[in-house]
């Protein structure tokens, strides 16, 4: 599979799940997003990478310091009436967050569209 930059993984989520609130990628290291789209027009997504960052810092030094031995593969985070998906690439080094209406998006149906665009982020 060839790699693709991430404004391309941000228009192929797009493709596939127009009704999203917002999407970025971002880089894990300094929570700057690469790439994003939001479909709200104040959603700042700026913000919500950084502090996505730190939740994904966060649970990486959990599982570091319990010895679990384990790669976090993804993190959802369920709010009132949303869902926002953390999904990390294979190197760790960049993540796709996602932010849906719980009422429009089936979560397994986020999750697979997360999977498919990841798997070519490196």
């Amino acid at each position: 599979m060839s790699v693709v930059t991430p404004k391309q993984t941000i228009q192929g989520i797009l493709a596939d799940l127009p009704t999203l609130l917002a999407v970025a990628v971002v880089e894990t290291e300094t929570g700057m997003p690469l790439a994003s789209h939001t479909n709200i027009s104040d959603f700042d997504i700026e913000t919500a990478a950084a502090y996505n960052t730190e939740v994904i810092k966060a649970k990486l030094k959990a599982v570091q310091a319990l010895k679990l031995n384990q790669t976090v593969q993804d993190i959802l985070l369920t709010l009132t009436d949303q869902l926002h998906l953390l999904k990390l690439s294979a190197d760790g080094g960049k993540f796709i967050y996602l932010a849906v209406n719980s009422k429009d998006t089936n979560l397994a149906q986020a999750r697979q569209i997360m999977k498919a665009h990841s798997a070519s982020l490196n």
